[in-house]
């Protein structure tokens, strides 16, 4: 196999099969659960997104690299507008063909940003065969090693490692906004563009505390709205975040729970979160509202779920659920104020269709 970088790339998976490919990125070798999306575009906010801390990432679309990587764009209250954390959260990246970008605004080649962040990659892989195990068998460890040979692999277990630990800030951040009002967000490994699509919708300030906070450091703020925000591995992991959920209840706070956050949410109020065989990731997910009846194109990020309707918490009402496999993707109890997605309404990348939903939320909170 010829290698444009002269070097070769390795996936080695704990089933003991090895994958050959050509190494770029960093020269070096990473261990991880191996996942797949079939996002067509957005390669800068896919590696960027912390909830695939602890994962090495197949994207699904052949040709990756084609527009290069831009700019760091930071907003003056410090919300990032073009990715989604400060650096690559992947802990590698598999294609099909790395390719070479070329844009007005690029400023490094793929090669060029996984190198910086010491992070391998492997191109010249057959994606769709992969992905096709991964479909059959569920997701699966391994190493990836770009220009490095392993001789002994030892065992991951993605599951038994509580990943937020990596993700969450150390200290309280704040995003100041244009009124003297502030929304908490619990911040398990949040997305930028979620901080965006709160901001767009309320311009309050958006103070974000460490994962592990207690409900005495969450309303010390006084805050209108609590978020429980998005973030990497098994949330069965995360009893203490789950504790102060439920904490957080008893002040009538209207909560907004997305993704891991849904999740901590379902825990919190008796409802079971199990692993599902190869999860959702993708910015084309179809969801449907059984409220209005209407359905959505959404972005999923998830390798766990509430996989059925018997698993629901008692007290809730059934909001979304994903026609293709019937894995429940919303809730909600009007009563206590609170809104729970398993998908992302923020849509960076992906379509906009539920951006409505943090107008919802404001509305909850303004008793509009």
């Amino acid at each position: 196999m010829l290698c444009k970088r002269n070097y070769k790339g390795y996936l080695y998976l704990e089933d003991g099969s090895i994958i050959e490919g050509c190494g770029f990125g960093s020269k070096t070798f990473n261990y991880g659960e191996v996942v797949f999306t079939t996002s067509m575009n957005g390669y800068p906010e896919l590696l960027t997104d912390p909830s695939y801390k602890g994962q090495i990432l197949i994207i699904a679309h052949p040709l990756v690299g084609n527009y290069g990587v831009p700019k760091i764009n930071v907003l003056k209250n410090g919300i990032i507008e073009n990715f989604e954390s400060e650096r690559i959260q992947v802990n590698g990246l598999i294609v099909s063909e790395e390719t070479e970008g070329n844009k007005w605004n690029s400023e490094l080649s793929l090669h060029e940003w996984l190198l910086e962040n010491g992070i391998p990659g492997i191109s010249n892989v057959d994606t769709r065969s992969l992905i096709k195990k991964i479909r059959m068998n569920g997701v699966i460890g391994g190493i990836i090693s770009s220009g490095v040979e392993i001789e002994k692999i030892k065992s991951f277990k993605y599951d038994e490692i509580d990943f937020t630990d990596f993700t969450s800030p150390k200290n309280v951040i704040v995003h100041e906004g244009l009124y003297n009002k502030s929304i908490v967000i619990v911040d398990c490994g949040v997305k930028h563009g979620i901080i965006k699509g709160v901001y767009d919708a309320l311009k309050y300030d958006i103070i974000r505390v460490p994962c592990k906070s207690n409900a005495n450091d969450i309303i010390k703020f006084d805050p209108k709205g609590v978020i429980f925000s998005n973030g990497p591995g098994n949330p069965n992991l995360l009893k203490e975040v789950i504790d102060t959920y439920n904490s957080i209840l008893e002040y009538r706070i209207p909560i907004l729970g997305i993704c891991l956050g849904h999740q901590i949410g379902t825990m919190a109020l008796g409802g079971k979160i199990s692993k599902m065989k190869f999860g959702h990731r993708a910015v084309n997910k179809p969801v449907i509202d059984v409220i209005s009846g209407k359905s959505y194109i959404t972005t999923h990020n998830h390798g766990y779920a509430i996989l059925s309707k018997k698993d629901l918490p008692k007290n809730v009402k059934l909001w979304f659920f994903d026609p293709n496999d019937s894995t429940i993707e919303g809730w909600i109890n009007e009563e206590m104020g609170i809104l729970s997605l398993q998908f992302h309404p923020e849509a960076r990348p992906g379509p906009l269709d539920t951006t409505w939903i943090f107008d919802k939320f404001r509305k909850i909170i303004e008793g509009v």
